[in-house]
């Protein structure tokens, strides 16, 4: 019996470090069964990526929950023709190496789709399968600075900033992760498979939803704004005495609002401040008088007070404070998992929650080559004196 809303589907998951693993981990928490490939003796270069306990890498955790590890050396033939032997009892391969590195190998798409016709294939990478960046090394800060959005991120007349998390990563994983149930469900009324092609600049271009709205509509290209919106003020950060809030008066009747909380209700109908427009051309000014108003007050009972007059407010939290909030409790966003060596370890899986389909309990973060003997001999039928041989020659 399968569980989950991806029961009873198969993938053969030949990426590594973020942005495909992010995705197999989201098909994962949906019930598919992920086959992860590695390298033997040294594994997903994700395993060596800090921070570490006890020499183990939290990051790899956090990444690779619910997959079966089996470990491969595609370099060679013999462990190519395990790949293909694997690929025709799978329902999706997903792979982010550099476009033409799976074309070399002899599994490229029309390769393995000779091998199994209706596969989705689902390839990974900086700047797409084809295109003059085609061949860019990319990792996330490239992604990012080339996007537009570390030029628009940061404080106002001040350097280019990168998002504090891998952001064009995680982006990328999730729209890897929509196209394969996408393509699944095509499959699924047609018969019919196909290659998926994600490129992390155009997953991050397609988010920037605001900037691309000026720049597309009115050839104005955003500039970094600090925490305002750059089109609506004042929808900002402000400081209060034991920390900073944020307040977005999106309309004019928030700003009235906002004006008789300052107990300065004249300052809505003051023409330097009357409209969005003359908000913005006098920021600098409104901003001050702002501050000055919020610096008077704890963040708690400012947040409080604001929403209390229907203007949408937040207290700006740390990630820690998020993390032992009594929302994530509420909504049980982090986990227990189980390690081999750490026992329960927490994990964060995918966020939707479906009224019918309950999620996978506990999830377990593999060893290094764990479920090699296991899927060897299930799936392509290899006997334990082929599985000691294939060992003894270092294919796994």
């Amino acid at each position: 019996m399968h569980s989950g809303i991806l029961g009873g589907i198969r993938v053969l998951d030949l990426s590594r470090v973020m942005s495909g693993p992010f995705c197999t981990s989201m098909l994962a928490d949906l019930g598919a069964e992920i086959i992860k490939v590695e390298l033997p003796e040294s594994g997903d270069e994700a395993r060596h990526f800090g921070p570490y306990l006890e020499g183990q890498s939290t990051y790899f955790m956090m990444l690779n929950r619910n997959k079966k590890s089996i470990t491969i050396d595609m370099k060679s033939e013999e462990g190519r023709q395990l790949v293909r032997e694997l690929v025709a009892k799978c329902d999706v391969l997903v792979e982010n190496f550099r476009p033409g590195v799976m074309q070399r190998l002899g599994l490229d798409y029309d390769a393995i789709k000779a091998i199994k016709p209706d596969i989705i294939y689902a390839s990974i990478s900086g700047f797409g399968q084809d295109g003059p960046m085609k061949d860019w090394p990319a990792f996330d800060l490239v992604i990012q600075a080339m996007s537009g959005l570390m030029s628009l991120t940061g404080p106002k007349g001040g350097p280019a900033t990168a998002v504090g998390e891998s952001i064009a990563d995680v982006s990328t994983g999730m729209f890897a992760a929509f196209g394969i149930v996408s393509a699944l469900f095509h499959r699924e009324r047609t018969g019919v498979g196909q290659q998926i092609d994600v490129a992390m600049l155009d997953s991050l271009f397609s988010m920037q939803l605001t900037g691309l709205s000026r720049q597309l509509y009115f050839d104005d290209t955003p500039k970094p704004v600090g925490n305002r919106h750059p089109v609506t003020y004042p929808v900002d950060s402000f400081p209060t005495r034991n920390g900073d809030v944020v307040m977005v008066c999106f309309s004019q009747s928030a700003f009235q609002s906002l004006c008789k909380l300052m107990g300065q209700p004249a300052l809505a109908q003051d023409q330097k401040f009357a409209s969005n427009d003359a908000r913005n051309a006098n920021e600098d000014e409104l901003r001050l008088l702002i501050a000055t108003w919020t610096k008077q007050h704890n963040q708690d009972e400012l947040v409080e007070t604001l929403i209390g007059a229907r203007i949408p407010a937040a207290p700006v939290w740390t990630l820690g404070q998020l993390a032992k909030s009594d929302h994530v409790a509420h909504r049980k966003s982090v986990v227990d998992g189980k390690h081999e060596t750490f026992g329960a370890v927490p994990l964060v899986t995918q966020p939707v929650r479906f009224s019918a389909s309950a999620g996978q309990d506990n999830p377990v973060v593999p060893t290094l080559g764990q479920h090699s003997e296991q899927v060897l001999k299930t799936l392509v039928g290899k006997s334990a004196a082929d599985i000691e041989m294939l060992r003894h020659k270092k294919i796994i």
